[in-house]
């Protein structure tokens, strides 16, 4: 039903004509989530050619770890995009995502991470120095944007951080779906990151993980060019547009409750747990979607196999049947099993990168800003 869902949010756009891209939508999701919850934890959406929406915590990790039935290979996204460069591991399924998630797993533990703490801490003392004399920021600007970009490309990637700027406006505009630019985006990125590898390729192997990748084998034989670029492709649009994201939301509930930086600032120690309770209120991944393999059913409605199945990590984050007082921040949760880096096989990889970055960026933040 073409347009229905970028009409006014209502009990029967709920119900039938749920709409992902609404503005509408952007301006009320939690509360329109809630609802969901509520009234259709599980619902038929005619929109973008339809998809299921699935917006309860224990339906939405059901789904995300049965990758059996629920396919990553045959599109995560609605509406449907087949890309030019899969985004590897990511639209594989097991078993032959492991293979892939082995290449890269050993360059993200804790232990591996750990070691680019000192130059992190130092890259986001010196971008807060650049801009703190002056009393005030445009903070997306200033710091949110280009800090993960500038460590990740300097510390991971190997590449040059002058680039950081640019790669981080083209996956920006390549993951917007509403964007008219989308598709110039996606070519400027593939673009770069086949004329970065052949950099790469014709460098001294520095012994990290892109060069980890560039000499993979995978299944007995030895890794594709596409397959490469796709794997790449996965680690920037992971490494930039996410934690810039989390960061923007953070200072935004900051703002909103100056108790909570306030906290924070007499108790330092607390801020880890801090950090995953506001991944689990203000997480960067949103939704993402499955492919039923087969019919099956969730939460009582039957679902046939080619059936889109979007899933909500932002809705699962503030399930009340998981999470008491869903809305609130509560650093002192005995459990938060929150959903933020996803779930299942396809969990996010880079996750202890992503927290220690947020970590760091508020542990110097805080005490450096009081307003």
């Amino acid at each position: 039903m073409s347009g229905t869902g970028a009409g006014p949010i209502t009990e029967d756009w709920r119900a039938h004509h749920f709409d992902l891209l609404s503005p509408a939508l952007a301006q009320e999701l939690h509360e329109t989530l809630a609802l969901m919850r509520d009234e259709h934890p599980v619902t038929w959406s005619d929109q973008h050619g339809g998809y299921w929406v699935v917006t309860r915590y224990e339906d939405v990790l059901r789904v995300a770890q049965d990758w059996r039935t629920f396919s990553s290979e045959r599109g995560v996204s609605v509406p449907y995009r087949k890309p030019e460069v899969p985004a590897i591991p990511e639209h594989v399924d097991p078993p032959v995502h492991r293979l892939y998630r082995q290449v890269v797993n050993s360059y993200f533990t804790p232990k591996a991470v750990a070691r680019y703490e000192p130059a992190t801490r130092d890259l986001v003392v010196r971008m807060i120095e650049g801009f703190a004399g002056d009393g005030r920021c445009e903070f997306m600007a200033a710091f949110a944007r280009p800090f993960p970009g500038l460590s990740f490309f300097d510390q991971v990637l190997g590449a040059p951080p002058d680039a950081a700027e640019e790669l981080s406006e083209l996956t920006l505009t390549a993951t917007d779906p509403t964007s008219p630019d989308r598709a110039a985006a996606w070519a400027g990125l593939n673009g770069w990151i086949e004329d970065f590898l052949g950099r790469r390729r014709a460098a001294t192997p520095r012994g990290d993980v892109v060069d980890a990748i560039i000499g993979a084998e995978i299944d007995g034989r030895p890794i594709t060019d596409l397959e490469v670029r796709g794997m790449v492709q996965l680690l920037i649009l992971g490494g930039l547009d996410t934690t810039a994201g989390a960061l923007g939301q953070f200072m935004i509930r900051f703002a909103r409750e100056p108790e909570l930086p306030d906290l924070l600032r007499r108790d330092p120690a607390a801020i880890p747990a801090a950090v995953e309770e506001l991944l689990r209120l203000e997480g960067p991944f949103v939704a993402i979607a499955r492919t039923a393999m087969v019919d099956t059913e969730i939460g009582g409605q039957a679902v046939r196999a080619g059936d889109k199945v979007l899933i909500y990590w932002a809705s699962a984050n503030r399930d009340e049947g998981e999470f008491a007082c869903p809305h609130a921040f509560d650093h002192e949760r005995a459990r938060n099993r929150h959903l933020a880096f996803g779930a299942g096989p396809h969990r996010c990889a880079g996750s202890n990168l992503a927290r220690m970055n947020l970590r760091i960026a508020l542990e110097e933040l805080l005490p450096r800003m009081h307003d």
